[in-house]
């Protein structure tokens, strides 16, 4: 039977798509899965591509910040993973989803708290996740430096909310979130002052 574990990174920047990845477990499993917030980033990088060399599985999915900003954080979030298991290649008999609700789709699923940590194919997934929305904000900090993304992960650190306030906001910021609109706001008042 095939079992997919379903995980997400990225809910709670300020910026940045929010990203999801769907794993299937089959052959040799490497080994050390857990949650990857739980691991260095030195370790998910080499689970990361320890899972990609197997016979397991990989799906990943993305919302963008204008699905984020159209839709919000939490269907986008469901897109993500709907997308994320679409593109494993098979359909799964059961998704495992790491948290306590689910999305509305055709496969049969169950919601664990606390899977990530405890379940090794969302584990499988949450490194995936983890490490494919890392790489993405290391690349757009490279394309918009001065925000910290290679670092804060476009998390709402201080370092971001002194840049954003400095430099503004960029096509990646999610304008629906509190913090970012209020820095819009700011500078639509004062471009119209």
């Amino acid at each position: 039977m095939l079992i997919a574990g379903v995980d997400e990174a990225g809910r709670g920047p300020w910026a940045g798509p929010v990203v999801a990845a769907a794993v299937i477990l089959r052959g040799k499993v490497p080994t050390g899965l857990d949650d990857s917030k739980k691991l260095s980033a030195k370790r998910r990088e080499a689970l990361f591509h320890a899972l990609q060399a197997s016979d397991c599985l990989i799906g990943v999915g993305q919302a963008s910040v204008a699905e984020i900003d159209q839709i919000n954080i939490l269907q986008a979030t469901y897109l993500a993973m709907t997308r994320a298991v679409e593109a494993l290649g098979e359909v799964p008999a059961h998704v495992l989803v790491d948290g306590n609700r689910l999305p509305k789709w055709r496969w049969p699923a169950t919601a664990i708290v606390g899977g990530d940590g405890c379940e090794p194919a969302i584990s499988a997934a949450s490194i995936i996740a983890k490490v494919t929305r890392d790489r993405i904000m290391a690349e757009l900090d490279a394309a918009y430096p001065g925000y910290g993304w290679a670092t804060n992960q476009g998390y709402g650190v201080a370092a971001h909310a002194d840049a954003l306030n400095r430099l503004g906001a960029t096509p990646h910021h999610r304008a629906s979130f509190a913090p970012v609109r209020a820095v819009l706001q700011r500078l639509r008042e004062e471009t119209a002052g």
